[in-house]
């Protein structure tokens, strides 16, 4: 599979930083890339849309990614690749990224569907530095890509009604301004079950990452997609 960019991503991937130094260099230059001012597809569009998750093995220092295709109309799974690597990059809080991308992309590529949409078990725009998981993979491959996060980072949020849909906005209350910077959303996605957190990573805007989020988790707290992601790379771990 081609994955269009807007940058090189190869030239990235061979200049990958090795310390912490480095790493929030890549992300003040990077995050230039981002782009805010798309809506992204329909929920239930003619396509494909993508989860992508990470296992560890710590003491082998061996990272496992999976990325799953499913239609985005029916959710049925159309396609499914993993790959399996080193951890080249220490665990540093809000770094995470740049101990899974690597081994991501190299699953992404596998996959024989270009993805219209990817869906990240992480953060986008809900991040310290505005620049997690989701919007790093979204610059380096130029696709669509939302965060769907399982807790709230650093960010404050009331929690919402028990309703499934609705939403309460997750406040950066450092940002300036009497409230804070909107970074996403607290989402309840079934009824009486704990919130999920969605935030923009690229060519997406916030009601649209939400309306996937629901659209996609139609039975359960989490996105199939996150759900078929993370079943797949823990399977490939075990058997790496």
């Amino acid at each position: 599979m081609d994955i269009p960019g807007t940058i090189s991503c190869d030239d990235e991937l061979r200049q990958w930083p090795t310390d912490e130094a480095q790493a929030r260099a890549v992300q003040d230059r990077l995050r230039a890339y981002v782009r805010l001012d798309e809506p992204g597809p329909q929920p239930g569009f003619a396509g494909t849309v993508v989860g992508v998750d990470v296992a560890y093995d710590d003491e082998r220092d061996v990272v496992a990614a999976a990325a799953v295709a499913l239609d985005a109309r029916t959710l049925a799974v159309v396609d499914e690749a993993t790959a399996v690597g080193r951890v080249s990059f220490p665990y540093i809080p809000g770094l995470l990224a740049f101990r899974e991308i690597p081994t991501v992309l190299e699953a992404l590529t596998r996959l024989t569907h270009t993805p219209d949409l990817v869906v990240c078990d992480g953060y986008g725009q809900a991040h310290p530095r505005r620049f997690g998981l989701a919007s790093h993979l979204g610059v380096l491959t130029g696709l669509p890509t939302i965060g769907v996060a399982k807790n709230p980072f650093t960010f404050r949020y009331e929690p919402p009604g028990p309703e499934r849909g609705a939403a309460s906005p997750l406040l950066d209350r450092d940002a300036p301004g009497d409230d804070g910077e909107e970074v996403g959303r607290a989402l309840r996605t079934q009824k009486g079950v704990k919130p999920v957190f969605v935030s923009v990573g690229h060519r997406v805007d916030l009601e649209r990452a939400c309306a996937h989020t629901l659209y996609l988790a139609a039975e359960y707290r989490l996105p199939e997609t996150t759900r078929a992601a993370d079943s797949l790379c823990r399977r490939a771990l075990a058997s790496a």
